[in-house]
């Protein structure tokens, strides 16, 4: 599938993709290797996964990274339960029989990751924020990456037996290790430009008029040129834009902004700081 077809169907789920990660994207399917994602906060990392889930018709299968994450976590689990259930049943039996017996399928509670590689069609697998896992996990994902397998220690080996389309991100708080990135394909999203910008609140918010949406995405774009604790993104964008047509806004004034100004700044500093720079000057484009 080339890149043109790969923006159309992405278009299609919603979802304005530049010529460069549709291009990515297009490898990534292609070659089938992992793509690994990087880019600021808010700039539409994970709606890639769940846009190409979309235009391929197929199960978005996710797994949230966050520090301490581990295998039972990720991978699968025991039904404890069960076995002590069936334990208990098998009294006096020997003990190799019990242990062969409850350490089978029936047992066994998927999670995340052996989900995606037991599936019959091929999910996208979203392993989202990867940056805030810990190095032992970067590690524990090498096998899934590089062979679509995952090892079970008492089942042995489980590789997929179509892979699934694996979309890694990253917010970039700390640097992943080479290994994981010689695995993966890389592209790097950044902040798009207003017109982009635009046209996504157009799709996402079907009541903005073409001039809101212009000024939302320009405001946003002035918004990230100064030094914000947290520089809003395209998130930020198409909820302010939601919000102002909420209010019935058809534009975007200095009385709209202030009045909405929470739904695209997180932080009280950074609405400080928007108004001491002078929220006209910032908010609305001079015609």
């Amino acid at each position: 599938m080339n890149r043109d077809e790969i923006a159309e169907r992405l278009a299609a789920s919603g979802y304005v993709a530049d010529g460069e990660l549709a291009t990515a994207i297009s490898l990534m399917c292609m070659l089938r290797r992992p793509l690994l994602l990087e880019g600021e906060a808010g700039v539409g990392k994970t709606e890639v996964a769940r846009a190409l889930a979309s235009a391929f018709d197929t199960e978005l299968i996710r797994l949230q990274c966050y520090e301490g994450l581990d295998q039972s976590a990720a991978l699968y689990e025991w039904n404890y339960q069960r076995q002590l259930l069936a334990i208990q049943a098998h009294h006096g039996e020997g003990a190799e029989a019990i242990e062969d017996q409850i350490f089978s399928e029936k047992y066994l509670l998927e999670r995340p990751l052996l989900a995606a590689i037991r599936r019959v069609d091929p999910p996208v697998l979203l392993i989202d924020e990867i940056d805030r896992a810990d190095d032992e996990f970067e590690a524990f994902l090498f096998e899934l990456l590089a062979e679509s397998a995952v090892t079970i220690p008492e089942l042995g080996t489980r590789r997929a037996t179509v892979p699934p389309v694996v979309v890694l991100t990253s917010n970039r708080t700390r640097d992943l290790h080479d290994a994981l990135k010689r695995r993966c394909l890389y592209h790097w999203i950044g902040y798009p430009d207003p017109g982009r910008v635009a046209d996504i609140i157009r799709r996402r918010v079907p009541g903005a008029s073409g001039r809101l949406a212009g000024q939302v995405a320009d405001s946003v774009r002035r918004l990230r040129g100064l030094d914000l604790t947290k520089p809003p993104g395209i998130a930020e964008a198409v909820n302010w834009a939601t919000a102002l047509g909420v209010f019935g806004e058809t534009e975007l004034s200095a009385a709209a902004a202030e009045r909405t100004l929470s739904t695209v700044l997180k932080y009280a500093e950074d609405e400080e700081a928007v108004r001491q720079a002078g929220l006209a000057t910032l908010l609305v484009p001079r015609d």
